[in-house]
Parts: C-alpha cells; structure tokens; sequence
C-alpha cells in the first residue's frame, strides 16, 4: 500500500511539474519565424518549424541554443533562450569574436541542411527554400 501511495505521490508530482511548465508559457511554438533587420535585407523572414526539428527530427535542443562559458556550450534546457541577436551583431564588428547575425543563422543551419543530404527535404542550396523573400529568382 505504501508503494501505491509513493507512486501516486510522485505521478502527481510530474503531472503538476508538466502543467506548470504549459501554463507557464516554457513550451516554443510549433513555428516560429526568424525575422531580423539587416542592413541590405532582400531574403526576408524564415519560417522555422521548432517543433519538427526537435520532436520529429530529434535535433538537440544545444545544437542550435547556447551559453559559451571558457569555450564550453553551458546552456541547458529550462534555462532562459535568448535571441540570437541579443550576442550576435547585425554588421561584423572589427575585433570581434562573435560571429554577425546573419553568418551565425547560415552556419549553423545550412550546416546541419547539408549533413541531411536532401535538399528538397532540408534546404540550403537556393535561398527560397527557407527565407519568405525567396532571392533566386
């Protein structure tokens, strides 16, 4: 009987750590879209599909989000997601680490694109594949 009590203790628990979190506001929407303001910007916003990436495709949650501490990614889920461009600038600055913006979004994207293999599942060859804007014609 203690056992069922210890178990029903620890389902409610979890049950009421999950609909804090719903309520909360802590759960990304499905899709998000990226739109930044560059200096030159002919691409337009990128529609991304968070949830795809991370439940579907089992994308890393640290693979795009991070928190660089003496060269080590230290960001984990649950802490606080900053956008991009609160550390990475709209124009390259002379003397800085960091990568701009745009160079950030392309690496790390266009990177992990070309590893899939597949351009018509994931792009990276022609810039209407992600970007509202298009640019290829």
């Amino acid at each position: 009987m203690k056992r069922l009590a210890g178990f029903i203790t620890i389902l409610a628990f979890v049950g009421l750590v999950v609909v804090g979190n719903l309520l909360a506001g802590n759960q990304p929407a499905d899709v998000i879209k990226i739109e930044n303001k560059y200096p030159a910007d002919k691409k337009g916003p990128v529609k991304f599909t968070h949830k795809k990436h991370a439940e579907e495709l089992k994308i890393a949650c640290t693979e795009c989000h991070h928190d660089y501490k003496d060269g080590k990614n230290v960001w984990k889920q649950g802490d606080p997601v900053k956008k991009c461009s609160e550390c990475h600038p709209a124009e390259a600055k002379e003397g800085e680490k960091v990568l701009k913006l745009q160079t950030a979004y392309h690496k790390n994207c266009q990177t992990c694109h070309k590893e899939k293999n597949d351009d018509a599942k994931a792009p990276f060859k022609k810039c209407g594949g992600c970007h509202e804007g298009g640019g290829d014609k």
